[in-house]
């Protein structure tokens, strides 16, 4: 199974992955063929990369959760970020009949309540398997970013923070904190975050206030701690002073965030967006470590890459020699090592990077040359 860009998807390619709309409904099951109509349906929904099954890439990646625990952690940040909203609406409107208050505010702990459950539970299945390499990228549609976002934030942060030892109520609070983390941008116009092109500058302030907004929001909730909470405050602070909303730096920024503030960045690269398209592992992971000091607490953004597979099983990548090769077998310990097959520019053998250290892979392939 290898993930492409959908313009380069032959006509008739297997779907490797199922394809969910914003409900987290099916939209499309693994095993369908993509025909010409079909990739221009699924384009027009705003899902501009897939997963295929062909004879280069034949097997199954695995998820570093279960789908069924995925699919719950997305309703309940979806339902949870509903009632945030709505309970703002009545904010607004100057509603302050008791019944109504108390009846939102109840709703209110019901729902954190149940997403510091789901966190407990992804902490728990992501711990029993500590080891885990992230070996996928998730797909997301336009209209369900900021949920499926907020879910592999969550993920990644915690296959973070268990890499720098972090107990088990850190890692808690830092799973809650992270699928909330984006939950300011609930009053933030749908045109602005979706649009096509560059923000003006009146756009970019607006977004801009999501972090306070959403911590604004989250510090009436008693029943979440303050390191979930900062972390909504904290994510986009830079580590040399350079973000917002309070330009803090270094250690000044909540150590959960720092975690956080590398997982939502790598997602976001690695993500199709309106304006671009999605990069690929190793060149989001080349962008971290370029900006690592800058940017990012370095030591974190090492530990990070240490469980990151810059070039998944079943990708192609193009060697030093010239040859095009399939990704057959990945060293957790060696991830720019990885075993491959060559299948197109030389002689049709595998080859273990590990031992021919004159060969190195140059970049990520798509597709396979016609001659």
């Amino acid at each position: 199974m290898r993930f492409l860009p959908i313009m380069y998807a032959k006509d008739n390619s297997i779907l490797g992955k199922n394809l969910f709309d914003n409900e987290g409904r099916i939209l499309l099951k693994k095993g369908a063929t993509l025909t010409s109509k079909i990739k221009d349906r699924i384009t027009s929904m705003g899902i501009r990369s897939v997963y295929i099954l062909d004879e280069y890439s034949d097997e199954e990646l695995e998820d570093i959760i279960r789908p069924e625990l995925r699919n719950k952690a997305m309703d309940s940040i979806k339902s949870t970020f509903n009632q945030f909203r709505q309970f703002s609406i009545m904010q607004k409107s100057g509603s302050k009949i008791p019944s109504v208050v108390n009846r939102m505010k109840n709703e209110q702990i019901n729902h954190i309540n149940n997403l510091t459950k789901i966190s407990e539970d992804i902490v728990n299945e992501i711990l029993s398997n500590k080891d885990v390499l992230v070996n996928l990228v998730d797909i997301k549609s336009s209209d369900s970013y900021t949920l499926q976002h907020s879910i592999n934030v969550a993920i990644l942060s915690l296959t973070l923070g268990i890499t720098l030892n972090l107990n088990k109520t850190e890692l808690t609070d830092l799973c809650l904190g992270a699928m909330l983390h984006d939950v300011g941008k609930i009053l933030i116009p749908k045109e602005i975050l979706q649009k096509e092109g560059s923000l003006t500058d009146s756009e970019y302030a607006e977004v801009m206030l999501h972090p306070q907004l959403g911590y604004d929001y989250l510090k009436e909730c008693s029943s979440i701690s303050g390191r979930s909470r900062i972390i909504a405050l904290h994510h986009h602070e830079k580590y040399d002073g350079s973000g917002y909303p309070q330009s803090l730096k270094g250690s000044e920024i909540n150590k959960l965030a720092r975690i956080v503030t590398i997982a939502d960045v790598y997602d976001a690269l690695t993500s199709d967006r309106p304006y671009r398209m999605a990069l690929p592992p190793n060149a989001a992971l080349e962008y971290l470590m370029a900006s690592g000091g800058t940017y990012f607490d370095f030591e974190m953004v090492k530990a990070f890459i240490s469980k990151i597979i810059p070039f998944p099983t079943g990708s192609l990548v193009r060697l030093s020699t010239g040859a095009i090769a399939s990704v057959k077998k990945v060293d957790g310990k060696f991830p720019l090592r990885p075993e491959v097959s060559v299948v197109w520019g030389g002689d049709h053998r595998d080859i273990d990077l590990m031992k021919e250290t004159n060969i190195v892979i140059k970049n990520l392939e798509y597709q396979i040359p016609d001659c």
